[in-house]
């Protein structure tokens, strides 16, 4: 004390100084964070114990009612009584085989003295059984106390040991109920957010709406919160440190009032936003017309993401923009485009190996419904390919969509949602093994949700309601995971599942829908695959003036996964383009007999090696597919579906479709194309590039046909433009009837010669076009020239198709070229 009285004037100045020094540093902070937009967390928790407590009593009374509604013949259904003895059983059984699962990990000392504690119920369930009496009150009572005892053992499971779950909350959209409208920006409906649940697992539950007090920091909304639109799509960073997510203001909802809308505004459509773990730095990467969703940070700190940017419609069906992969900076400057795909795609996320995986819609010359599955691709947008599924044999054969696709922790596996093509991205569980051979059925597939039947696929289109009843997961294990769940339809919920049937509620807000769920912690990132395209502005600040060429190689183009026809020599390889449709209306124009087909364009062909080798120069941005003709120009096998290449892209192909899960192949010497430059692609005969009937076809038919024709009151073959579509007489006499098509449709599979999934090689195209017996002197003694005899096989082998681009069709059918608008 006597130090303090002797230094008090010293002390009395420090303390001024101390005064003045802290509102100096305040001020710094300030500033700091006035400078630099930083908002300080002041979102409140706010305690859910008693709300959940009620909810999980109301929760394991549904699936007691339920149960009864389940078990035994109908008449059996109708004696079961509430809070059955059966039903206890059944619920201590999970538990106790769940606590056997738990015992060998680091939840033992948790799980013996909860085993105990079942054992004791156990008995109790004996007694009463022997007593054979036992009153409601009882029996709920043990129900109840068997429930309790179940989730604390499923909660000691150490996948669950993290301390907050982010989550969102939306309603469903509106508008059509289909995979495509759901994530338009103009069917959104207002409300919901984005939220943290703490101590989720644990005893005292709290719930933050991470964005209350945040405000964004620049962009088109700088200075408003997010808090009168929708939220979708939610992803947290490898460190867990920064959350992405897409938002909506669904202005449109004001003048829709949930109605059809079919329309494009920046305050309608979907944009991607970007904040810190708590909620603060709340920046707008993205704005436009156009809908911006499904973000996902890859590992070279890029974040890849869903838009319409591509350009485009949906060929079957309304007002429905494509949306494709992309990717940009961090801060949202440096959009590229991923996918040139001419349909949708969806919910892109990274895979342990660093690959990405994704959802594409993949429908050319081919049944609309069908194929919705697993795609990879690097996380530049090279090499797209599908994994399984694309080619299905039967429309009932497995599900007819995968969403929300994930990598399993400590797994090669997958998890995804079965859903439907006329539907939301909800419906069964599935675990999908890439490893396991393709049998273009169910060989991959695991149900973990086995009780919820694939919607559409299986019960068709009148109960995919009713099956819709799982979405989101996330996977925490092969044997755990998070998602939504709802058996009603109404409000789903975030659950705790295993792969066992064990089920356990985790939160529900009464009056919305909660998605999404993902633990807030940091988790390992997948290695880092370096670029090998000039596609970003890095990348090409590099090119001082070299060409943007890209490449595509074949080693062997006989190695396949199907049988060739014995004999078979594969002379060129045929490279044709896929246009994007520039009109939204479904058959609009019509381009061919062919219903919902594409347009398209033949890019060329390039010479195939004896050894089966093919090396080709091809134009990047394109989406193409190829055709293995044979000495006479005809195709013996074409593809149906679609690729494209990248400025700078090397693309490498084993063989025409080869085998996937067959190991490299050791190749004894190289294949002779890659021991010269690449060929240049040899352009084909007018009327092929843009596709022409009248200039392809009609010419052919005037030297050979017509004058005949006429003389002798046969097939009239005239050019003359008639009927509501502006096809040619000698289009509508030739094409359905004697030219060979693959139509496009919902059950088109199902179309014999017209349908399948896959080609069968030697029977489509000219091959298999009735015309083909007509090319020859068996018919009336024509003898058609080589060209003739190409253009006719050329345009059989195109699908029959009469005009090659969306617009002005009318100048088409006069036989004038018109380039389509977007390619």
């Amino acid at each position: 004390m006597s130090w303090i009285k002797d230094n008090a004037p010293c002390l009395v100045r420090l303390g001024r100084l101390a005064v003045v020094a802290t509102f100096v540093f305040l001020g710094i902070v300030l500033c700091h964070d006035v400078c630099s937009g930083a908002q300080p967390a002041r979102a409140t928790a706010t305690d859910v114990k008693a709300l959940l407590a009620e909810q999980l009593e109301a929760d394991w009374i549904e699936q007691d009612v339920a149960f009864t509604r389940r078990v035994g013949s109908k008449s059996e259904r109708t004696q079961l009584p509430q809070f059955s003895l059966a039903h206890t059983r059944r619920v201590i059984q999970r538990a106790e085989q769940l606590a056997d699962r738990l015992e060998e990990t680091s939840a033992r000392t948790r799980i013996v003295p909860l085993v105990s504690t079942l054992k004791n119920l156990t008995a109790r369930l004996l007694q009463y059984q022997k007593v054979g009496k036992i009153t409601l009150k009882q029996r709920r009572t043990l129900y109840i106390e068997s429930r309790r005892l179940a989730r604390k053992v499923a909660f000691c499971n150490p996948e669950l040991q993290f301390a907050k779950l982010l989550f969102i909350k939306r309603h469903d959209s509106a508008g059509v109920y289909h995979m495509c409208d759901q994530y338009y920006g103009c069917n959104a409906r207002p409300g919901g957010g984005l939220y943290i649940l703490n101590d989720p697992f644990g005893d005292h539950p709290t719930l933050v709406n991470l964005l209350s007090e945040s405000v964004v920091r620049d962009g088109r909304l700088k200075g408003q919160k997010l808090d009168s639109g929708t939220f979708l799509s939610p992803e947290l960073s490898f460190d867990g440190k920064t959350i992405v997510f897409a938002y909506s203001q669904a202005k449109a909802w004001q003048k829709y009032k949930g109605a059809e809308a079919y329309e494009w505004k920046p305050e309608y459509s979907y944009h991607i936003f970007r904040c810190r773990a708590d909620g603060t730095g709340l920046t707008q990467l993205t704005d436009g017309p156009w809908d911006d969703f499904d973000p996902c940070f890859l590992p070279n700190g890029r974040i890849v993401f869903i838009s319409e940017r591509r350009g485009g419609f949906l060929r079957c069906g309304r007002h429905c923009p494509v949306y494709t992969l992309h990717s940009m900076q961090p801060d949202g400057r440096d959009i590229i485009r991923l996918s040139y795909h001419e349909t949708h795609e969806w919910q892109p996320s990274v895979a342990h190996d660093g690959m990405l995986v994704y959802t594409r819609w993949d429908y050319v010359d081919r049944d609309t419904n069908v194929a919705h599955h697993i795609w990879t691709s690097y996380p530049d947008g090279r090499d797209p390919r599908t994994v399984h599924g694309n080619y299905p044999d039967r429309r009932e054969g497995r599900p007819w969509m995968e969403m929300s696709i994930r990598a399993i922790p400590g797994s090669h596996k997958f998890v995804a949602t079965a859903g439907a093509h006329h539907g939301h991205a909800f419906g069964s569980l599935v675990l999908i093994d890439p490893w396991v051979v393709d049998d273009d059925a169910m060989s991959q597939l695991t149900r973990l949700t086995p009780a919820v039947p694939f919607p559409e696929a299986e019960g068709g289109k009148s109960r995919i309601r009713k099956h819709q009843v799982y979405g989101t997961p996330w996977p925490l294990s092969e044997d755990d995971y998070l998602c939504v769940y709802d058996p009603k339809i109404t409000n789903r919920a975030i659950y705790w599942i295993d792969r066992f049937g064990n089920r356990e509620l985790v939160y529900r807000d009464p009056g919305i829908p909660c998605l999404s769920p993902i633990p807030m912690r940091a988790r390992p990132k997948p290695p880092l695959i370096p670029d090998q395209t000039i596609q970003t502005a890095a990348a090409r600040a590099t090119l001082s003036g070299r060409p943007l060429a890209a490449t595509i190689a074949i080693a062997n183009i006989y190695d396949s996964d199907f049988s060739w026809q014995s004999g078979t020599r594969i002379d060129r390889l045929r490279v044709i383009q896929i246009l994007p449709k520039t009109t939204a209306p479904p058959n609009v124009p019509r381009i061919g007999v062919a219903n919902q087909t594409n347009a398209r364009a033949v890019l060329g062909t390039v010479p195939v090696e004896e050894d089966g080798s093919v090396y080709f120069e091809v134009p990047t941005g394109k989406e193409i597919y190829f055709q293995a003709l044979d000495d006479r120009g005809m195709a013996v096998q074409s593809m149906r579906s679609g690729t494209y290449v990248h400025p700078g892209e090397h693309m490498m192909c084993q063989g025409c479709h080869e085998p996937k899960r067959r190991g490299p192949q050791r190749l004894a010497r190289i294949p002779t194309a890659l021991r010269r430059e690449p060929s240049p692609l040899q352009s084909d005969v007018d009327g092929s590039n843009p596709m022409n009937y009248v200039r392809l076809v009609q010419g052919v038919l005037d030297r050979n046909c017509v004058a005949c024709h006429q003389a002798k009151n046969a097939l009239d073959l005239a050019g003359t433009i008639e009927g509501a579509h502006g096809w040619t007489r000698s289009y509508r006499h030739l094409a359905a009837r004697y030219g060979f098509y693959f139509d496009v449709g919902n059950g088109s599979i199902n179309k014999g010669v017209h349908g399948g999934s896959r080609t069968i090689p030697g029977r489509f195209g000219a091959h298999a076009a009735p015309l083909l017996k007509y090319l020859d002197n068996r018919h009336h003694g024509v003898h058609l020239s080589a060209e003739d005899f190409h253009r006719i096989t050329l345009w059989l082998d195109c699908n029959s198709e009469f005009f090659g681009a969306y617009e002005n069709t009318a100048a088409q059918s006069r036989g004038e070229i018109v380039w389509p608008l977007l390619d």
